[in-house]
């Protein structure tokens, strides 16, 4: 098996070619940068510029399967201009795969798997989400993701089968959303955010490579939303972190109006409340091996 990876050199691109190899599943990946690309027989990188809708077709030869990852980072300062980055990256990026596979005759694509986000979900501490919700939120994060999404549907019309996973919060022993929480609450100035009841919904990265794989090995399409089975409040979340480094996490919580002077618009990241169901994909026998946070938590930290 071969497949295509867009955002291969990020958080979690980086830690599914990895498992991947290990695998035995050749891939090839995409990049801006001539700089980054390696050309053995199971790791081949292609060029492309989502931006002006340019991509090396010969990316998709003998690849079974396209996974995207690739799209801005939501986790820099939301100006007005940078809001419209991430919302266009993501449909450049699908506009030009699906460009770059209209030009190629006799394509073996089955299947894109494509990231989404639990941001398409409405803010509550009260609602227990699934995948047959179908009505986004009225965030910003639920806007980009409902056009995000529709863009991914695109791609039907060229004979591949979509699935689409909602990822939750990534957590990763190197980057994404748990090496920022650590460093407060290690130094003793860590503390929920606002009420501390916003539920979080997260995953262990490992969890979520496992998920992509399978998804891919059983050709399942449909949306799934890539979260553990246990989500906790911010509350939770931040006393688990303290209780694995040991040390004590006993300061006010921090109103939302001081995220607010800090972050701008950008602080619904951290006090929005998506409380969100794994079932349907343990319905499908995919079985988490870090079920809880503690146990994601202790290997991790």
């Amino acid at each position: 098996m071969r497949v295509l990876i867009t955002g291969a050199t990020g958080l979690v691109g980086k830690a599914l070619v990895k498992k991947c190899l290990e695998q035995g599943i050749a891939v090839n990946y995409l990049t801006t940068r001539v700089s980054k690309i390696e050309g053995t027989a199971f790791y081949k990188g292609f060029l492309w510029n989502p931006a002006s809708n340019e991509i090396d077709i010969n990316c998709f030869e003998g690849c079974d399967a396209i996974i995207n990852l690739a799209g801005a980072s939501v986790s820099k300062r939301w100006t007005p201009a940078y809001k419209q980055e991430i919302l266009e990256s993501r449909l450049d990026i699908l506009e030009t795969l699906k460009r770059g596979l209209e030009k190629v005759e006799d394509h073996t694509i089955k299947q894109l798997i494509s990231a989404s986000a639990i941001g398409f979900y409405p803010d509550s501490e009260t609602a227990y989400y699934k995948e047959d919700h179908d009505t986004a939120g009225t965030s910003f994060l639920a806007q980009v993701t409902e056009k995000w999404e529709a863009a991914i549907d695109s791609l039907l019309p060229l004979g591949v089968q979509i699935t689409k996973v909602r990822i939750g919060i990534v957590l990763a022993e190197e980057g994404g959303a748990l090496q920022k929480m650590v460093p407060p609450i290690k130094y003793l100035v860590g503390a929920p955010f606002g009420s501390g009841n916003q539920w979080q919904s997260w995953i262990h990265i490992d969890d979520l490579t496992d998920m992509l794989l399978f998804l891919i090995h059983k050709e399942i399409t449909g949306i799934f939303n890539a979260v553990a089975p246990n989500p906790v409040t911010n509350m939770k979340m931040v006393k688990a972190i303290g209780k694995q480094l040991g040390v004590p996490v006993f300061l006010p919580n921090i109103p939302r109006f001081v995220m607010r002077l800090v972050l701008g618009e950008m602080h619904t990241l951290v006090f929005m409340s998506q409380r969100v169901s794994s079932k349907k994909i343990e319905s499908l026998g995919f079985h988490f091996e870090y079920v809880n946070l503690e146990k994601a938590l202790s290997n991790l930290l």
